[in-house]
């Protein structure tokens, strides 16, 4: 499975990844800069992105906070979080318009980009399921539920009824990990496992479960686990 770019820096000299990440988080605040002033002229948004880039990381997880999350920086505003919040349904939308009319197993690079666009920053746990035709393309791509920052509930049982429902004939399975770490729990694997029983006596195919993380993903195909 294709790794995010970040993981290439790893196998580089050391000081190379270190001057790439001063770069990276000196576009990222110029960029939330710029998004904070469009919304707040008058506001002081060099310094508000300083602080929210200090806090969340990332430009990505600055757009995944919550709203009270968001709220606690100095100078926010109500239509500041709707300015940042259609940014991130734009950037959504584009990635997710490429998903249209084309074979989910063909594109799976697209897909992981879509996920982590979606779900890789998000600070409490979110499980999405991407239901699809006979041809793989997708009919739907659906939140199942959301949790807290290590917990998701997970229910098969809706899965395949709403599998049933939209007359999909496969699914895939998504969720990510807030802590970073992609290792699936005896949960995941138990779930998982209970899905694709379930799966197999409606007729339908389980084809992957992926835990997605900022810093790469698991394949429960890859890893022998489904």
């Amino acid at each position: 499975m294709t790794k995010p770019e970040l993981t290439l820096a790893h196998s580089r000299t050391a000081p190379l990844p270190k001057l790439r990440r001063v770069a990276v988080d000196a576009a990222q605040h110029d960029l939330l800069a710029r998004l904070l002033a469009a919304a707040a002229p008058n506001a002081p948004s060099a310094r508000m992105a300083a602080t929210l880039l200090r806090q969340h990381g990332s430009l990505a997880r600055v757009l995944c906070a919550s709203d009270q999350r968001l709220k606690s920086v100095s100078h926010m505003t109500e239509d500041t979080i709707a300015h940042l919040r259609l940014t991130q349904a734009v950037a959504e939308t584009i990635t997710r318009k490429q998903l249209d009319d084309r074979p989910i197993l063909g594109s799976w690079q697209t897909v992981m980009e879509y996920c982590r666009a979606t779900m890789a920053h998000r600070d409490v746990e979110e499980v999405r399921v991407f239901y699809l035709d006979r041809k793989n393309h997708l009919i739907a791509d659906e939140q199942h539920s959301r949790g807290t920052v290590d917990h998701a509930p997970f229910y098969p049982r809706e899965v395949i009824k709403r599998a049933l429902e939209m007359s999909a004939s496969a699914l895939v399975v998504v969720h990510n990990h807030p802590s970073g770490d992609p290792t699936p729990s005896t949960g995941d694997i138990a779930l998982t496992r209970q899905l694709g029983e379930a799966s197999k006596m409606m007729g339908l195919t389980l084809h992957d479960h992926i835990i997605i993380t900022p810093s790469g993903e698991v394949s429960f195909r890859a890893e022998g686990l489904i």
